[in-house]
């Protein structure tokens, strides 16, 4: 069996934040991550019955993932948006945008590779930093609604599936 490599999970954040749909601009994170995972946080409810069985029910998820460390770039647009959420101490649907987790490792086909869009919500943890540069670390917090398809990296483009594409 063959290890996949960490760099062929891709994650696109969509930095054009409550933008009308088809204004899309997806920048990958990594650049300056040594790491960045997922975290499902799962609500877990154990229980023990009088026959002394475990019984086990996971009811829901609130993933969520952390970007951190994230050294701004004036050239990126992301970088341009969290600006704007610190100088305009922006709230509720003004954070919400998009992530695309593209998998890498699966078969291209005509340049993009099977992808999942997930609605998710930016929370700025802090910004400011030390001598290597200014730093505004986030937390990505995902809603659960997902869109199956596909994401061409070289244009940054996500295209939804034709059927049963939704979940």
């Amino acid at each position: 069996m063959a290890k996949i490599e960490r760099k062929y999970m891709a994650h696109f954040l969509n930095a054009s934040f409550g933008q009308a749909a088809g204004t899309a601009s997806y920048e990958r994170l990594g650049q300056d991550l040594e790491e960045y995972s997922a975290e499902m946080n799962a609500q877990v409810d154990t229980t023990n019955n009088i026959l002394g069985q475990k019984s086990i029910k996971i009811s829901s998820y609130d993933k969520s993932g952390s970007v951190e460390p994230y050294y701004a770039d004036k050239d990126s647009p992301l970088f341009e948006k969290l600006q704007e959420i610190i100088d305009g101490d922006l709230l509720l649907d003004d954070l919400k945008t998009d992530i695309v987790e593209v998998h890498l490792w699966e078969t291209e086909q005509s340049g993009a590779f099977p992808a999942v869009k997930e609605e998710c919500y930016i929370e700025i943890t802090s910004y400011g930093g030390d001598t290597t540069g200014y730093q505004i670390p986030f937390n990505v917090h995902y809603t659960g609604v997902k869109t199956k398809g596909t994401f061409n990296v070289q244009t940054k483009t996500f295209t939804a599936a034709n059927s049963g594409g939704g979940s």
